[in-house]
């Protein structure tokens, strides 16, 4: 099943905040591609084909004024419930709930309407769905829960939320991601604070092996390197590749130099044109 999971798709900076069933719907696929592209940075994966050729079907299946995301056995109502989560209307999700309607039901990548509006920030949907009964712990395809989505989105309010209803913020997905690691790779540092303060393991390891700090090495997120290093973090951990967070620094700096100095040399056979003087302030 892990084999199966590898090219579905990690962290991806996200809009908040969508207004019409239009822009829901724009939302929903850029959110899917960058989730794609974030996880195939870190490791490759699922076939990419078969996730759209299973989208292109679920088109064809629906009504084009559905989202392209709602569950093969999904009614209308529930595509409804669905939207209202990542729009948060709490009236649509409040009405759907009282008829009885199921709290978990999910979309083709097992994403339910706690990701959603955990994704997107809205609170008090987030609230409402946990007062109702929804499943805190729901894994998606790529076994991430509602507390990965909110670190993704970069909602402090989201992560509180489930937090205080019992979220593990410590709970690994498929790819042995924290949440920690999430918000590192997305940049989110106001959540990688929190996280902090509240006392996750700093320390934990990916499916590579690497750490958050790694991460944030790796991506130059210099703001989250200080918070990761202030709190704690172990500078000599190392990767499945054998390589410290510190390493990665000096890589990436002999890089950048190999480059220069490349770059230099075919200046000098006039291969590269010369570098035009700044301008005058």
């Amino acid at each position: 099943m892990e084999d199966s999971v590898q090219s579905a798709a990690s962290a991806m900076d996200f809009d908040t905040g969508v207004v019409n069933k239009a822009q829901a719907e724009e939302r929903t696929q850029r959110i899917t591609s960058d989730l794609r592209c974030e996880i195939l940075h870190l490791s490759g994966g699922e076939n990419i084909a078969n996730l759209c050729n299973t989208k292109k079907m679920t088109k064809k299946t629906y009504s084009p004024v559905v989202c392209v995301e709602i569950p093969a056995t999904g009614t209308m109502a529930t595509a409804e419930f669905m939207n209202a989560a990542s729009q948060g209307k709490v009236d649509v999700i409040d009405k759907y709930l009282a008829d009885g309607g199921n709290p978990d039901v999910h979309d083709d990548l097992k994403r339910t309407a706690l990701h959603r509006a955990s994704l997107e920030g809205h609170t008090a949907v987030v609230q409402m769905l946990l007062e109702k009964g929804a499943d805190i712990n729901f894994k998606d395809r790529l076994g991430s829960r509602a507390v990965h989505w909110a670190c993704r989105g970069g909602s402090l309010g989201a992560v509180k939320v489930l937090k205080n209803h019992g979220a593990d913020l410590n709970i690994k997905d498929k790819l042995y991601s924290t949440p920690l690691h999430v918000a590192t790779r997305t940049g989110h540092s106001t959540i990688v604070e929190y996280l902090l303060s509240s006392g996750v393991k700093i320390n934990s390891r990916d499916r590579e092996g690497d750490t958050a700090l790694h991460d944030a090495v790796h991506l130059n997120r210099f703001k989250i390197v200080k918070l990761l290093i202030a709190a704690g973090a172990d500078t000599k951990i190392q990767n499945n590749k054998g390589v410290t967070a510190v390493q990665e620094v000096k890589q990436w700096q002999f890089d950048i130099m190999e480059t220069l100095q490349r770059l230099e040399k075919l200046r000098e056979v006039g291969l590269v044109p010369p570098e035009n003087n700044p301008r005058e302030q």
